[in-house]
């Protein structure tokens, strides 16, 4: 074999983690603190879900300030006044979120439940759709399961709306942690070791 199809050879391992595979470590160390922070925060579900809808409220904030700027900057647009009504709904949406996170919270709940719900009935006519495939009970075991996470989210509503917002944080966060810890040790042991790691 040639050098210069050596080089291709070992290029194309490596290709797909560029510079991750000499820091693989730094990427480890960061899926580890996720990891942590997601435990931790299992513990701390209405905090989170508190924290959330508030980070939520001072998005819609901002999302009404960028309105306002943009309407100044779009003088002798048709649309200047429909700007001007979604910068009001955003500016009004933003501050009773803040000023009342609890309610805002069990709302969201209430809609994320039903959202869930609805992608449960979806996964099943889907999975019915593949019937005679291989595999097909899957997607009608994954909507079952959605239907029932969303239904003991609804029975248990509005205590469920202190609770499930940040318990979903937490586990996204903890998920995250896993699959960067994942990318780290494949960047690692792609293709020849690497002598540097952070």
């Amino acid at each position: 074999m040639s050098d210069s199809e050596q080089s291709t050879n070992t290029g194309s391992s490596d290709a797909p983690f560029g510079d991750l595979k000499r820091n693989w470590g730094w990427i480890l160390a960061l899926g580890i603190v996720l990891v942590i922070l997601g435990t931790i925060g299992l513990g701390m579900t209405a905090f989170l879900t508190l924290a959330s809808v508030l980070y939520f409220g001072i998005l819609l904030l901002v999302g009404g300030v960028a309105q306002i700027i943009h309407a100044f900057k779009a003088r002798g647009w048709k649309s200047i006044l429909l700007s001007l009504l979604i910068m009001v709904l955003y500016i009004a949406s933003g501050i009773v979120v803040i000023r009342n996170p609890v309610a805002a919270s069990a709302l969201l709940t209430l809609m994320f439940a039903g959202a869930i719900i609805a992608i449960g009935m979806l996964r099943i006519v889907i999975g019915f759709h593949l019937r005679g495939f291989r595999n097909w009970m899957w997607p009608i075991l994954g909507g079952i399961i959605a239907i029932l996470m969303g239904t003991v989210i609804i029975m248990g509503w509005p205590i469920s709306g202190s609770w499930v917002i940040g318990l979903f944080v937490a586990i996204e966060m903890m998920m995250n942690g896993w699959v960067t810890i994942a990318i780290a040790l494949a960047a690692k042991n792609a293709g020849p070791p690497s002598r540097r790691f952070i």
